[in-house]
């Protein structure tokens, strides 16, 4: 997260959070457990002999299917998909907005904001400078939240304080997510830079005059 800057977390489609995976398999009826730290779906409810191996299994947040047993294996991954990416829809944004409040920032709804097929959530944080040269003391920095759990956020011009904490906030929320972050930096990004390099080179001649 940065000054004038979009970004956005790039899935893998067969990554998926350990925790919502649990929540998908008891609303699909399968049976799971967890060994050393992988989760081992056993039992999916089909005509299946697996002979006490694994249907699939998640190791970290990486799902494999038995491809020796099972000929369908990338079905059932999309059907496991198909119930877990709504809630992942869920566990995403309240993922964002936690750890933008541990950070300070508040959440500011969208109440004019409609859902469409592709981007499910839009929401603000907000941040508040400290600094006492800034005249405008909130800050806003904006997520999407599209239907597979995939996060888009959007920033405009942020001050040092708050921007600080922005990025700290992301790299949690990465973190978290175990999917790496593409940036862009918008055009107001380089003239920003600019203007600043200049203020600066101004304020070290002024210093050099007295």
């Amino acid at each position: 997260m940065s000054r004038f800057e979009t970004s956005k977390f790039v899935r893998n489609p067969q990554v998926m959070n350990q925790e919502v995976l649990k929540i998908a398999c008891d609303r699909l009826g399968w049976t799971y457990k967890i060994v050393n730290n992988e989760l081992l779906v056993t039992d999916i409810k089909q005509n299946v002999q697996l002979y006490g191996e694994f249907a699939l299994k998640v190791t970290g947040d990486q799902v494999i299917y038995n491809s020796y047993y099972l000929k369908n294996g990338k079905e059932l991954i999309k059907e496991l998909q198909e119930t877990f990416f709504p809630l992942n829809v869920e566990y995403a944004k309240n993922t964002v907005i936690s750890e933008f409040q541990l950070k300070g920032f508040t959440l500011k709804k969208l109440y004019d904001f409609k859902p469409t097929e592709e981007e499910r959530e839009r929401f603000c944080m907000v941040g508040i400078t400290k600094l006492p040269n800034e005249k405008n003391k909130r800050f806003e920095v904006q997520f999407s939240v599209l239907k597979d759990g995939t996060v888009i956020t959007d920033s405009n011009y942020l001050p040092d304080d708050v921007n600080d904490l922005a990025h700290k906030a992301m790299d949690e929320v990465e973190r978290k997510f175990g999917n790496k972050r593409i940036m862009t930096k918008k055009p107001e990004y380089d003239i920003f830079m600019k203007n600043r390099k200049t203020s600066i080179d101004n304020k070290d001649i002024n210093k050099l005059k007295h």
